[in-house]
């Protein structure tokens, strides 16, 4: 008689009450009977959730840890050694493995996350933007300055950049103060305008 045949046989010859038993189903299962995997689940559904329970502790990844488990027992029946134990042995061996690598999966996508936080500290957005901004204003600036007369912009780097007065500065080029101040506002006009400024 057919090995599946005698499974089956046996199944039938099982009394009621009991029901067919993960040894019973597995070696079913692994031969692709669906129906048989059906049954098997029903058979050891409750004791797989309850140990990823007890090991993931979160319910939403002890639901995603399950699936992945009847997943893995539907794929790898044939792996089974009835010679090497039972078969519930087999899954819930199986579902500690894999639960355990859940936690630790998590655990060290923490430990990454608190790295990279300790490494590398965020600053915030404000801070960055400004910087961002503040680069893009000096390269403006800079290019804006090409376009003043030599003079104009002598004065303007003099009073904005090193913090001269206008009397310092007209002391420094050696030309009178209202000569500075038109340059001055002459070329800040003309910063002004290159730069876009408004108002």
């Amino acid at each position: 008689m057919p090995e599946r045949e005698r499974a089956l046989q046996s199944l039938q010859s099982t009394p009621r009450d009991v029901g067919p038993t993960a040894d019973d189903l597995l070696p079913l299962v692994a031969r692709g009977d669906e129906a048989a995997f059906e049954r098997l689940y029903d058979v050891v559904s409750g004791s797989v959730f309850g140990l990823i329970r007890r090991v993931v502790r979160d319910q939403a990844q002890s639901e995603e840890v399950f699936q992945e488990v009847m997943l893995e027992v539907w794929r790898t029946a044939t792996r089974f050694d009835p010679q090497r134990g039972g078969a519930t042995t087999w899954i819930l061996t199986l579902t500690h493995r894999r639960a355990v690598d859940r936690v630790r999966s998590a655990q060290a996508a923490s430990h990454r996350e608190d790295r990279a936080a300790r490494l590398d500290p965020a600053r915030p957005f404000d801070e960055v933007s400004e910087q961002v901004n503040g680069k893009l204003e000096q390269r403006q600036v800079r290019r804006c300055l090409s376009f003043l007369t030599e003079l104009q912009r002598e004065s303007v780097l003099l009073a904005y950049y090193q913090g001269y007065s206008y009397p310092e500065v007209a002391s420094l080029l050696g030309i009178p103060l209202g000569t500075v101040k038109t340059r001055m506002r002459d070329g800040l006009i003309r910063l002004r305008d290159c730069m876009g400024v408004t108002g």
